[in-house]
C-alpha cells in the first residue's frame, strides 16, 4: 500500500535529501519535499515544525527528517503534538521504532549514517507496521504527554 510522505532538512541534511526522495519514490510511495531548496544555512527547528505539522494534520501520513546528527531535529518534530518523531541509526532502530512506538516520523543524521545504511533504514520504516497489543497503552501514554494529561 503506498504511503504519502513528507521530507525536510537543515542545511546538513541537504545533500542526501534527493536520494531518499529517490528511495521513497523506489519503494512505491508518494514524497513531498518541504525544503530547504538549497544547502544555505538555516535553522532545523523551522522545517521540523513544518514537516511535523504536516504529518500531524493528516493521518496515515509520515515524515523523514534530516539534520546533521538528527538530534536536534528530532527533538524539535517531537514538540508538535501527534508527532512520535524518533531518531535511527540503523535498520533494527527504524523496524522497533514503527513495531512498539508508532513512530511517524524517521529522523537520522546526514553525518551519521551513509546512504547504504539510509535504505536499509527507509525499507525497515516503510514496511514494518505497528504491533498495537502491549505497546497500544505505551504510545497512549506518549501521546497523553504532549497534552499534559496525567499519566498514572
Amino acid at each position: 500500500m503506498s504511503k504519502k510522505f513528507y521530507i525536510a532538512t537543515d542545511h546538513a541534511g541537504y545533500a542526501v535529501k534527493e536520494y531518499v526522495k529517490e528511495c521513497i519514490k523506489a519503494l512505491g510511495h508518494e514524497i513531498i519535499d518541504l525544503g530547504p531548496d538549497s544547502a544555505d544555512r538555516v535553522d532545523y527547528p523551522d522545517f521540523a515544525k513544518k514537516c511535523a505539522t504536516q504529518v500531524a494534520s493528516e493521518q496515515g501520513s509520515f515524515g523523514i527528517l534530516i539534520c546533521g546528527t538528527g538530534i536536534g531535529i528530532s527533538i524539535a518534530a517531537n514538540k508538535v503534538a501527534g508527532i512520535r518523531a524518533a531518531l535511527c541509526h540503523d535498520h533494527y532502530t527504524a523496524k522497533l521504532t514503527r513495531q512498539h512506538n508508532d513512530a511517524n516520523i524517521l529522523c537520522f543524521g546526514e553525518r551519521i549514517v551513509g546512504r547504504g545504511v539510509i535504505e536499509d533504514m527507509l525499507e525497515a520504516f516503510c514496511t514494518t507496521e505497528f504491533e498495537g497489543g502491549r505497546h497500544a497503552g505505551r504510545v497512549a501514554k506518549i501521546e497523553g504527554c504532549s497534552m499534559g494529561a496525567d499519566l498514572s
